[in-house]
């Protein structure tokens, strides 16, 4: 597939995307607002997006996690990327990562699946890495791993990081490789230090993001490797790409989990976009950087998976 079928918007300039990133943070990452708030706003805010023609999506059910199929153009059924949406593992559903699916889906020739995890604080850890567990296992008994891509972006890229470990330390086969979106990979760094990324990120706020990690997890689990997967051995994983921008508060984040799997053998490719925001890449068809960090994506899912 060469993404012939994608439709775009109109392109908006990233200075006005900043503006609406602004935004999101201030009305829906809110530790003072309660989390059904939170979570309702985000679903309204997420709700703008583009889809390339086409787009298809479905809902079922896999090993009891409800979940969102999403395909576009004309995929190979065969070769399946599994992602794992953001929110802080306590917000965020299938709605926020749809686009990038979709767009996904068109450019490499693939079905996405969005698995609906539970989230925190209802259900905190171990539930969102028990789903994922669960949805990976189901879909890899009926197919070739080398077939199959896990993905995630911010918490979600976390997830996806945890669940590896967890697989790799239990011998059970890997996918054929790994995308981590803005990873939030180590529950437990102080987010208020450096002070410049703090000003620059216009999504993300520290206080946000203790309020989810404690959400999530007791503070004294945060050095586990399946809560923080940044703390773990990173040795024997599957190919990684890492994006990340560099004035979000997890850029630290994605320099040190590159850093860490790249001297333990792993094949890493790591981007970094300059001047942008937390989870930017999720904007395909709307800004220029996005539909750039998609097309690396897509590139990736193409040369490390194989159909089955």
């Amino acid at each position: 597939m060469t993404g012939r079928s994608t439709r775009r918007g109109p392109r908006v300039p990233p200075a006005v995307m900043r503006l609406g990133a602004r935004q999101i943070g201030r009305r829906c990452l809110d530790p003072a607002l309660p989390w059904p708030v939170q979570r309702t706003r985000l679903e309204q805010l997420a709700a703008i997006s583009v889809l390339p023609r086409g787009t298809k999506v479905a809902e079922k059910t896999v090993a009891g996690v409800p979940a969102t199929l999403v395909s576009a153009g004309a995929p190979d059924a065969r070769l399946t990327v599994i992602h794992f949406h953001g929110g802080g593992y306590c917000l965020g559903s299938a709605r926020t990562a749809k686009s990038w699916a979709a767009h996904l889906s068109a450019q490499a020739g693939c079905q996405v699946v969005l698995p609906a995890y539970r989230l925190a604080p209802e259900h905190p850890y171990p539930a969102a890495l028990d789903d994922a567990r669960a949805v990976t296992g189901a879909l890899l008994r009926d197919t070739d791993p080398g077939s199959v891509v896990v993905s995630g972006d911010s918490a979600g890229g976390g997830l996806a990081l945890a669940l590896l470990l967890s697989m790799r330390d239990e011998g059970k086969d890997l996918p054929a490789g790994c995308i981590l979106l803005s990873p939030w990979a180590d529950l437990g760094r102080d987010r208020r230090a450096p002070a410049e990324l703090v000003r620059r990120d216009v999504l993300l706020s520290p206080g946000w993001l203790d309020a989810c990690a404690r959400a999530y997890a007791d503070p004294s689990a945060w050095a586990d490797q399946l809560v923080s997967p940044l703390h773990g051995a990173h040795a024997g994983l599957p190919p990684l790409l890492i994006q990340a921008a560099t004035s979000e508060l997890l850029a630290p984040d994605a320099a040190l989990l590159a850093a860490s799997a790249s001297a333990a053998g792993v094949d890493v490719t790591c981007s970094r976009w300059p001047g942008l925001w937390h989870d930017f890449v999720l904007q395909p068809g709307m800004l220029a950087a996005a539909d750039s960090a998609l097309a690396q994506s897509a590139w990736f899912v193409r040369r490390v998976a194989r159909p089955a």
